[in-house]
């Protein structure tokens, strides 16, 4: 749906852009990023996704593949919060219902006030990773594995008392789908976001048919170089077929620079692109806007200084993490623990998105130097 052009028909300074994708080639010949793709955009068009570095570890320089695709981690959360907007939109589920309204099995005093509001913007108190993530992953455990344990879980503190980073509360966003819609979240989000935007090179969790014939699409995905935690997990960390199969809603995400440009191209032209309208503008200006401004409970410095929309973070004033220090105060996006970024600058009419094979937590730097560059390259 997008063309691709030169960088200045997207409205890039040619130099500047090619000091900014020569960053990342010399980070990538020194090894310092294993693999790394970008693409940028503007409007209906978008540069060529420049693709730097190696397949798998081992590799020797510049073997990545043209057509590569990536596990993004946690960029996962907004598409998946998306998802969830889209139900909203059409009348089946509201921001203030309660959890456990579609999810009875999600009880207990300290949980029972927890809505759909909380689980979008990390204010409910449940955990980012679950005190047994480990030992589920080990065991080859199902989603359904991971919503059981989410709900028995006691939250850090009471919903909207507080932020606290929450990949569990995604567990359930993507429970809730399924139940709501009739079909699981990765059928849904392919159903309803990736087949109609033509994202062919997406899916949440990659399904059998990806392993399947002389050239499976699964020797697309490059080689994460894994935190020292997960080298010896050969059966269930980013590398593992059982992870890139699991379709985690809260970073089991596998897909293209261009894939994921489509999708941010899609945003900030408010849920229009081509001649398809696959959200309302009025779901695009919720999804996006501070959703913490409200919540009373929630700490001041927080609303203020650490926004969050729904499912989407808000450019955090007086953060350099990831997204760098040069766009707007409207920039949102995420970034994802595989190394991944990607945002979109509405006062500029501009997305990027970075993705590579280095996890970069919790600071992103690589992430945020080349959004800096990026940045000083838009005209």
């Amino acid at each position: 749906m997008l063309a691709m052009d030169s960088p200045e028909a997207v409205g890039l300074h040619p130099e500047r852009w090619a000091a900014a994708l020569e960053l990342v080639r010399d980070w990538c010949d020194r090894d310092l990023l294993p693999s790394a793709g970008v693409v940028v955009g503007r409007g209906d068009r978008m540069t060529k996704p420049a693709l730097f570095g190696r397949q798998h570890l081992a590799d020797a320089p510049a073997s990545i593949r043209d057509d590569a695709i990536f596990l993004i981690a946690s960029i996962t959360k907004p598409i998946v919060a998306m998802g969830a907007c889209l139900l909203i939109e059409r009348g089946q589920l509201l921001l203030g219902e309660r959890v456990h309204e579609f999810i009875p099995e999600f009880g207990g005093e300290r949980k029972y006030a927890t809505t759909i509001r909380h689980l979008l913007t990390h204010t409910s108190g449940l955990p980012d990773m679950l005190p047994n993530n480990r030992q589920l992953r080990a065991a080859g455990a199902p989603l359904h594995a991971f919503v059981e344990d989410t709900c028995d879980c006691e939250p850090a503190f009471a919903p909207g008392r507080g932020v606290q980073y929450q990949s569990m509360g995604f567990a359930l966003l993507g429970e809730i789908i399924a139940r709501v819609s009739g079909r699981s979240c990765p059928q849904f989000l392919r159903e309803e976001i990736f087949e109609p935007l033509g994202m062919h090179d997406t899916a949440l969790g990659a399904p059998e048919s990806w392993f399947q014939g002389t050239s499976p699409r699964i020797a697309r995905v490059p080689e994460i170089r894994v935190p020292a935690d997960q080298t010896t997990a050969h059966d269930w960390n980013w590398n593992s077929r059982y992870w890139r199969m699991l379709g985690a809603p809260w970073g089991g995400l596998l897909t293209t620079p261009a894939d994921l440009g489509t999708f941010a191209a899609l945003m900030l032209n408010r849920g229009r692109i081509g001649d398809r309208t696959l959200f309302s503008p009025a779901t695009v200006d919720a999804a996006v806007r501070n959703q913490l401004e409200p919540m009373r409970d929630v700490p001041e410095e927080d609303r203020r200084c650490k926004p969050w929309g729904l499912g989407w973070r808000l450019n955090w004033p007086a953060h350099s993490e990831n997204f760098g220090d040069l766009l707007s105060p409207h920039t949102y996006g995420h970034w994802g623990a595989t190394g991944t970024v990607f945002w979109i600058d509405p006062e500029h009419q501009v997305w990027a998105v970075i993705l590579t094979t280095q996890p970069m937590e919790p600071h992103g730097r690589y992430l945020a130097r080349l959004s800096n560059a990026i940045a000083a390259a838009i005209v």
